[in-house]
Protein backbone atom coordinates (compact mmCIF):
# COMPACT_ATOMS: atom_id res chain seq x y z
CA UNK A 1 0.00 0.00 0.00
CA UNK A 2 2.73 2.39 0.78
CA UNK A 3 4.99 3.05 -2.05
CA UNK A 4 8.13 4.93 -1.62
CA UNK A 5 9.25 7.00 -4.44
CA UNK A 6 12.60 7.80 -2.90
CA UNK A 7 14.52 7.61 -6.18
CA UNK A 8 13.00 10.78 -7.35
CA UNK A 9 15.72 13.36 -7.71
CA UNK A 10 13.74 16.33 -8.69
CA UNK A 11 13.19 18.63 -5.94
CA UNK A 12 9.98 20.49 -5.74
CA UNK A 13 10.35 24.11 -5.86
CA UNK A 14 8.72 25.97 -3.12
CA UNK A 15 8.51 26.05 0.53
CA UNK A 16 7.92 22.29 0.98
CA UNK A 17 10.89 21.50 -1.17
CA UNK A 18 13.06 23.87 0.82
CA UNK A 19 12.08 21.99 3.99
CA UNK A 20 12.91 18.66 2.45
CA UNK A 21 9.33 17.38 2.29
CA UNK A 22 8.33 15.26 -0.66
CA UNK A 23 4.81 16.23 -1.75
CA UNK A 24 3.98 12.87 -3.34
CA UNK A 25 5.08 11.05 -0.28
CA UNK A 26 3.09 13.45 1.90
CA UNK A 27 -0.06 12.91 -0.19
CA UNK A 28 0.42 9.14 -0.09
CA UNK A 29 0.83 9.16 3.68
CA UNK A 30 -2.19 11.44 4.09
CA UNK A 31 -4.32 9.06 1.99
CA UNK A 32 -3.05 6.10 4.02
CA UNK A 33 -3.86 7.97 7.25
CA UNK A 34 -7.38 8.77 6.04
CA UNK A 35 -7.94 5.14 5.02
CA UNK A 36 -6.69 4.06 8.45
CA UNK A 37 -8.99 6.58 10.16
CA UNK A 38 -11.92 5.37 8.04
CA UNK A 39 -11.23 1.72 8.92
CA UNK A 40 -10.79 2.56 12.57
CA UNK A 41 -13.96 4.74 12.49
CA UNK A 42 -15.95 1.96 10.86
CA UNK A 43 -14.78 -1.04 12.90
CA UNK A 44 -12.77 -0.06 15.95
CA UNK A 45 -14.12 3.27 17.23
CA UNK A 46 -17.77 2.15 17.53
CA UNK A 47 -16.61 -0.83 19.59
CA UNK A 48 -14.40 1.38 21.74
CA UNK A 49 -17.12 4.00 22.17
CA UNK A 50 -19.66 1.29 23.04
CA UNK A 51 -17.22 -0.27 25.56
CA UNK A 52 -16.51 3.13 27.09
CA UNK A 53 -20.25 3.91 27.31
CA UNK A 54 -20.95 0.53 28.89
CA UNK A 55 -18.12 1.05 31.34
CA UNK A 56 -19.38 4.57 32.17
CA UNK A 57 -22.91 3.24 32.69
CA UNK A 58 -21.59 0.41 34.88
CA UNK A 59 -19.61 2.92 36.96
CA UNK A 60 -22.63 5.24 37.25
CA UNK A 61 -24.81 2.28 38.20
CA UNK A 62 -22.24 1.19 40.79
CA UNK A 63 -22.07 4.73 42.19
CA UNK A 64 -25.86 4.91 42.33
CA UNK A 65 -26.04 1.51 44.08
CA UNK A 66 -23.28 2.55 46.47
CA UNK A 67 -25.20 5.71 47.30
CA UNK A 68 -28.38 3.70 47.86
CA UNK A 69 -26.47 1.21 50.00
CA UNK A 70 -24.98 4.07 52.03
CA UNK A 71 -28.43 5.59 52.53
CA UNK A 72 -29.82 2.18 53.51
CA UNK A 73 -26.89 1.70 55.88
CA UNK A 74 -27.49 5.10 57.48
CA UNK A 75 -31.19 4.32 57.79
CA UNK A 76 -30.41 0.92 59.30
CA UNK A 77 -27.95 2.55 61.71
CA UNK A 78 -30.64 5.01 62.78
CA UNK A 79 -33.09 2.15 63.29
CA UNK A 80 -30.49 0.20 65.25
CA UNK A 81 -29.84 3.18 67.50
CA UNK A 82 -33.59 3.60 68.02
CA UNK A 83 -34.02 -0.10 68.81
CA UNK A 84 -31.08 0.01 71.21
CA UNK A 85 -32.57 3.04 72.97
CA UNK A 86 -35.93 1.26 73.20
CA UNK A 87 -34.24 -1.89 74.51
CA UNK A 88 -32.34 0.14 77.12
CA UNK A 89 -35.56 1.85 78.20
CA UNK A 90 -37.36 -1.48 78.46
CA UNK A 91 -34.45 -2.99 80.38
CA UNK A 92 -34.49 -0.05 82.80
CA UNK A 93 -38.24 -0.45 83.26
CA UNK A 94 -37.88 -4.19 83.85
CA UNK A 95 -35.10 -3.60 86.37
CA UNK A 96 -37.14 -0.95 88.18
CA UNK A 97 -40.23 -3.18 88.18
CA UNK A 98 -38.29 -6.21 89.42
CA UNK A 99 -36.65 -4.05 92.11
CA UNK A 100 -40.04 -2.80 93.30
CA UNK A 101 -41.46 -6.34 93.19
CA UNK A 102 -38.48 -7.62 95.16
CA UNK A 103 -38.92 -4.85 97.70
CA UNK A 104 -42.62 -5.69 97.97
CA UNK A 105 -41.84 -9.39 98.38
CA UNK A 106 -39.27 -8.63 101.08
CA UNK A 107 -41.78 -6.39 102.88
CA UNK A 108 -44.44 -9.09 102.57
CA UNK A 109 -42.05 -11.73 103.89
CA UNK A 110 -41.10 -9.46 106.79
CA UNK A 111 -44.78 -8.87 107.56
CA UNK A 112 -45.50 -12.61 107.44
CA UNK A 113 -42.50 -13.29 109.68
CA UNK A 114 -43.63 -10.58 112.14
CA UNK A 115 -47.19 -11.95 112.16
CA UNK A 116 -45.88 -15.49 112.61
CA UNK A 117 -43.61 -14.42 115.47
CA UNK A 118 -46.50 -12.59 117.13
CA UNK A 119 -48.65 -15.71 116.74
CA UNK A 120 -45.89 -17.86 118.23
CA UNK A 121 -45.56 -15.45 121.17
CA UNK A 122 -49.36 -15.39 121.62
CA UNK A 123 -49.49 -19.20 121.49
CA UNK A 124 -46.62 -19.38 123.97
CA UNK A 125 -48.46 -17.01 126.36
CA UNK A 126 -51.64 -19.05 126.01
CA UNK A 127 -49.73 -22.28 126.63
CA UNK A 128 -47.94 -20.69 129.58
CA UNK A 129 -51.23 -19.52 131.08
CA UNK A 130 -52.71 -23.00 130.59
CA UNK A 131 -49.62 -24.57 132.19
CA UNK A 132 -49.81 -22.11 135.11
CA UNK A 133 -53.51 -22.92 135.59
CA UNK A 134 -52.77 -26.65 135.51
CA UNK A 135 -49.92 -26.15 137.96
CA UNK A 136 -52.20 -24.19 140.30
CA UNK A 137 -54.83 -26.89 140.16
CA UNK A 138 -52.20 -29.55 140.79
CA UNK A 139 -50.65 -27.45 143.55
CA UNK A 140 -54.06 -26.94 145.15
CA UNK A 141 -54.69 -30.70 145.09
CA UNK A 142 -51.23 -31.44 146.45
CA UNK A 143 -51.60 -28.75 149.12
CA UNK A 144 -54.99 -30.17 150.12
CA UNK A 145 -53.52 -33.64 150.33
CA UNK A 146 -50.56 -32.40 152.40
CA UNK A 147 -52.80 -30.40 154.73
CA UNK A 148 -55.03 -33.43 155.17
CA UNK A 149 -52.01 -35.55 155.93
CA UNK A 150 -50.62 -32.96 158.33
CA UNK A 151 -53.98 -32.61 160.09
CA UNK A 152 -54.28 -36.36 160.45
CA UNK A 153 -50.85 -36.58 162.05
CA UNK A 154 -51.51 -33.66 164.35
CA UNK A 155 -54.91 -34.96 165.44
CA UNK A 156 -53.91 -38.58 165.24
CA UNK A 157 -57.15 -39.52 163.72
CA UNK A 158 -58.52 -39.81 160.27
CA UNK A 159 -61.00 -37.23 159.20
CA UNK A 160 -63.16 -38.29 156.31
CA UNK A 161 -62.33 -37.01 152.86
CA UNK A 162 -65.39 -34.86 152.54
CA UNK A 163 -64.73 -33.09 155.78
CA UNK A 164 -61.03 -32.66 154.87
CA UNK A 165 -61.92 -31.03 151.57
CA UNK A 166 -64.38 -28.65 153.22
CA UNK A 167 -61.87 -27.60 155.87
CA UNK A 168 -59.11 -27.07 153.32
CA UNK A 169 -61.32 -25.11 150.98
CA UNK A 170 -62.52 -22.93 153.84
CA UNK A 171 -58.98 -22.37 154.98
CA UNK A 172 -57.71 -21.51 151.49
CA UNK A 173 -60.63 -19.21 150.69
CA UNK A 174 -60.22 -17.52 154.05
CA UNK A 175 -56.54 -16.86 153.39
CA UNK A 176 -57.27 -15.25 150.03
CA UNK A 177 -59.94 -12.89 151.33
Amino acid sequence: MFTYFGAESTESAGLLGALGIDVKLLVTQAIAFLVLVAILGKFVFPFLVRSIDERREAIEKGLKEAKQAQEASEKAETQIQKLLADARTQADEIIARSHSEATAQVAEAEEKARARSEQIIKDAHTQLEADVAKARVALKKDTAALVALATERVLHEKVDTRKDTELIDRALSGERS
